[in-house]
């Protein structure tokens, strides 16, 4: 469960309720970042549901923004001055076949102290 008092969520967006989702996140300081999109909306991967967006493609959409419309959107402006890969990041994938949800992430975001905020 995310503790507001421990890390942040962003954008303001993802702050909204959905249904099951998918996607791709950073962890950028103290904040969560997601992009997603629900499993109606997800693509087909193998035998899996997955978000469209890649994180460097996604990453780059956000830096041609500039910090002052990132601030606006809920984002961290340190991704406009920033590397996609300079931040620990995972993917949330759905298994059809098994009927469960899967996270891949970096092994500096599998460390009790992160797991735990």
């Amino acid at each position: 469960m995310l503790r507001s008092a421990s890390i942040g969520l962003a954008p303001s967006a993802a702050r909204a309720a959905t249904g099951a989702a998918v996607g791709i996140f950073w962890k950028v300081d103290r904040v969560l970042v997601v992009d997603r999109s629900t499993l109606a909306q997800a693509e087909p991967y193998g035998d899996c549901l997955t978000h469209a967006a890649g994180h460097c493609e996604r990453w780059e959409e956000w830096r041609t923004l500039g910090a002052a419309r990132l601030t606006a959107l809920g984002l961290p402006r340190v991704i406009a001055s920033t590397e996609y890969d300079d931040w620990p990041r995972g993917r949330v994938v759905y298994e059809k076949r098994g009927r469960r949800f899967v996270i891949y992430a970096d092994l500096r975001l599998q460390k009790p102290a992160v797991v735990d905020a």
